[in-house]
This record gives structure tokens, C-alpha cells and sequence, in this order.
């Protein structure tokens, strides 16, 4: 049976960057003599080393972003991520010299015009569960992601001073009492900052898994908006004034599962050949001493 991994390219990076540049500027950053940063790419090439020998997977996709005005949600909804700073130089040259050394050490990497990383996770990880391939784990540190999980789909979170815990979608069951399709509906009544998705104003974590899990979706939260159990009173007028904004939020959480340009995506193209000998002569070029 084969094995999927899944790699969410910038949260790996992004959280090796700003782990190693903490308190530093940007010229204390390790780079070599060219003047090439690698303080991201050591975190990440030795993540990505370390998962293939743990996991031994038969196939392999970094998935990457792009650019934050040029997605699907920019269109739906102007602000869609508008609080976010511009990310370091040092880090998007490190994306530039990891997408290069990917595609000649033959690490499977994509990204698609128009749609996000979680989108083509989605979409992969829906289609290699739908054609019965085997076990697909997704490397993320993105709690957003956990709509995903299935009976074959599980995801990867590192968690500091533990080290990775494979989170399975019975773990989720038991620790949010729904399902992984139904965490869209308490996000989308949450909001999310970090992406500026407005959710329902005044609707916290403390209001918003009970209201799913007692009527299952944000439509029947709706449904049911006249006759709501009285623990939810002080929350019936906010959500009247936030139909619309939960209504917006549902379909920016909402995690694509049929991006049409993969739709005809051959698996072959995503089984991992890493080839060593090459790897080790890049890294040698880069300065960086991985274990292998």
C-alpha cells in the first residue's frame, strides 16, 4: 500500500525562519559566501529528511502558496488576510532556493494559480483517500487543516518540547465532540484573525463549538435562530447582526477538495525519487551539514 505526505512548504519554513532569526538581524542570519540566506532551508531540509525516514512514504508534494492577492478568497473578500506584514526578504529567497533545490534533488513540490497551499492539500488528500491509495499524513502546523482528516487522512503538528503528534480524526472526535467536516462551521463562526476572516463579533470559543454541536452547521444554527437553547441568549442578537459575515466566513475557511486543474493529476508524478547523492552535493554548496 503506498504513503502520502503532504508538506505544507511556508508554515514549515516560515516557522524554521522566525525560530532561528528570533532577536537577530537580518545580517546575523547564517548565509553563505554568495550571500544566500539558509537559516529556513536547514529547519526544513532536515524536517523533510527526517519525515521521509520516519514515515517512508512511496509519494511526496511540498505545496506552496501564492501570492497573497492573486487567491480565489482576495476575490471573494478584499480583506482576506489584508492585516499580515509582508514577509522578510531573507525568507522569500529562501522559498526561491528551496523550489530550486527541490526540482533538481527531485522532491515533488506544487502550487496552482489562484488557490492556496490548504487547497491543494485538500484537493490531493481528497482524491488519494476517493482512489483508496493507502495512508496520507499532511505536515502542518495549521489547525485549520484538521477539516481534512479522514479514516486514511491524519495530520502532522509539531507541538514544542514534545516533538510531532500524529493528530487522527478519532482524535479529534473525541476532543471536539463533532466532525472534521463541521470544524468549517465553528471557524466560520469564529473567524480568524491571523487571516482576517471576520467570523460573528462577540461569538468566542466559548459559544461557538456548543452551537455545532448542537445544531451541526451554521445553517441550522439559522434554522433554529428563534428557538435557540437559552445557554446561547446572550449570543442571539449578535448572531442575527453576523448572519452575513458567518455566511462569508463559511466560504473562506472552506478548504478547496476539487481544484479543476488537478482534477486530472497523476500520482506518478508525485512519487518521491530523492536523489541523494545530488541532495547531499547541494546542501555541500549551501554549507549546511544535514544528518541524512
Amino acid at each position: 500500500m503506498s504513503r502520502l505526505i503532504l508538506i505544507d512548504g511556508f508554515n514549515l519554513l516560515s516557522r524554521g525562519y522566525f525560530a532561528t532569526a528570533y532577536g537577530k538581524t537580518e545580517e546575523e542570519l547564517t548565509k553563505t559566501e554568495e550571500g544566500l540566506f539558509t537559516n529556513a532551508l536547514r529547519v526544513k531540509l532536515q524536517k523533510i529528511i527526517s519525515l521521509v525516514k520516519e514515515y517512508e512514504p512511496s509519494h511526496m508534494v511540498v505545496t506552496w502558496d501564492v501570492k497573497r492577492n492573486e487567491t480565489k478568497r482576495k476575490e471573494i473578500y478584499e480583506e482576506y488576510k489584508g492585516t499580515r506584514q509582508d514577509l522578510p526578504s531573507a525568507l522569500i529567497q529562501q522559498y526561491e532556493t528551496a523550489v530550486n533545490l527541490f526540482h533538481a534533488t527531485g522532491i515533488p513540490q506544487m502550487s496552482v494559480e489562484g488557490f492556496e497551499a490548504d487547497d491543494v492539500m485538500g484537493t490531493l488528500s481528497h482524491r488519494w483517500t476517493n482512489e483508496g491509495n493507502g495512508d496520507c499524513f499532511i505536515y502542518s502546523n495549521d489547525r485549520d487543516l484538521l477539516q481534512l482528516l479522514n479514516p486514511s487522512v491524519s495530520q502532522i503538528i509539531a507541538i514544542r518540547k514534545e516533538g510531532d503528534r500524529v493528530y487522527t480524526e478519532e482524535d479529534f472526535k473525541l476532543e471536539y465532540g463533532i466532525t472534521p467536516d463541521q470544524w468549517i462551521d465553528v471557524k466560520a463562526l469564529l473567524g480568524d484573525k491571523s487571516d482576517n476572516i471576520p467570523g460573528v463579533a462577540g461569538v468566542g470559543d466559548k459559544a461557538a463549538l456548543p452551537l455545532i454541536q448542537q445544531y451541526g452547521s451554521v445553517r441550522g444554527v439559522y434554522e433554529n435562530i428563534e428557538t435557540l437553547d437559552s445557554r446561547f441568549n446572550r449570543y442571539h442578537k449578535k448572531l442575527i447582526a453576523g448572519e452575513e459575515l458567518a455566511k462569508l466566513s463559511h466560504q473562506l475557511v472552506t478548504i478547496e477538495r476539487a481544484i479543476p486543474h488537478l482534477e486530472n493529476h497523476s500520482f506518478e508524478d508525485s512519487k518521491l525519487d530523492l536523489d541523494y547523492d545530488k541532495l547531499k552535493n547541494e546542501l555541500d554548496l549551501l554549507g549546511l551539514r544535514i544528518r541524512m
